[in-house]
């Protein structure tokens, strides 16, 4: 290649990424101003004392270096909010998956007519808006004139103050939890069931395996990796559960229902302490890192 072609060839190339960049500003500068500065930023600020003071003036914010995470350990209400969270990503992932896999087979194996709206009906709480669905549920469960105690009332039986009952509280923001969420594992499931070849099926009937052993011994084992998928996506969406606490009991009652999130969210906006909710963000941050890690060892298809 003579000298003349290439630099006709590195102009070409320079021109084509010049281009590629133009069409990228646009995302970059929303990335840059909306996402990493500040992220940067609360990284910075989980460092300091930052507070409502501190707004007209952010350079003077004390540097108190690891005092925000050293406090979280001593904090009784934040460690409520981590047993809290715990519970709803526990109780919550592990009935997420098993229900979202047996209205995966139900359709792949047992429904056959109108399994196209089943899979609407079970998918539509999944892009429906969670703070109207978390009203109702909230209206539903009302101690006065809700329509749970309602229809306990018509036959009898006097109904408990749901919201009220730390134990009974927890389970409706769990129930709420998995309700909304498996109609997107199902989803899932159920492209994974589809790619199991039929031939396994027929090979395991001809030895005699009757359906559990089919379902544990094939099923199960070819959905590894996508039992691997939901388990990282739906752990990670519970670690980060909001929303539902939120609207229907506000953290309470007794903390009860108080995730890290919302807590995050009270000490950064209601009582301005936007170092320590910084703090707060980065270890929940960090946690949610160090499980998707150990999901991926334990979960990961061996090859």
């Amino acid at each position: 290649m003579s000298a003349q072609q290439a630099l006709v060839a590195r102009r070409g190339w320079l021109r084509e990424a010049l281009t590629g960049w133009l069409f990228s500003a646009p995302f970059l500068v929303i990335f840059l101003g909306f996402l990493a500065l500040p992220i940067l930023a609360s990284f910075v600020l989980s460092f300091t004392d930052f507070s409502l003071g501190n707004l007209v003036d952010p350079l003077s914010a004390r540097f108190v270096g690891l005092s925000n995470y050293a406090k979280l350990l001593h904090d009784p209400k934040f460690l409520q909010a981590a047993l809290n969270t715990t519970i709803f990503v526990v109780f919550g992932t592990v009935l997420n998956l098993a229900v979202g896999l047996a209205a995966a087979v139900a359709l792949n194996r047992g429904i056959t007519r109108f399994r196209a709206v089943f899979r609407v009906g079970y998918y539509l709480p999944v892009v429906s808006s969670i703070v109207a669905i978390a009203v109702i549920w909230r209206f539903l469960f009302n101690a006065d004139f809700g329509l749970v105690n309602g229809l306990l009332h018509a036959v009898g039986i006097k109904g408990p103050d749901w919201l009220a009952n730390p134990t009974l509280a927890v389970g409706i923001i769990v129930a709420l939890m998995v309700w909304r969420n498996f109609g997107n594992a199902m989803i899932i499931f159920l492209a994974g069931l589809q790619g199991i070849p039929n031939d396994l099926y027929e090979a395991a009937r001809i030895d005699g395996a009757n359906r559990w052993q089919e379902f544990r011994s094939i099923t199960l084992p070819m959905l590894r990796s996508t039992m691997l998928f939901l388990t990282v996506l739906t752990t990670i969406g519970f670690l980060q559960v909001f929303e539902e606490p939120f609207v229907m009991t506000q953290g309470g009652p007794l903390n009860k229902t108080l995730p890290i999130s919302m807590y995050v969210y009270q000490q950064g906006f209601n009582f301005f302490h936007q170092g320590y909710a910084s703090a707060m963000a980065y270890t929940l941050f960090v946690v949610i890192a160090a499980i998707t890690l150990i999901q991926f060892r334990l979960l990961r298809s061996e090859t």
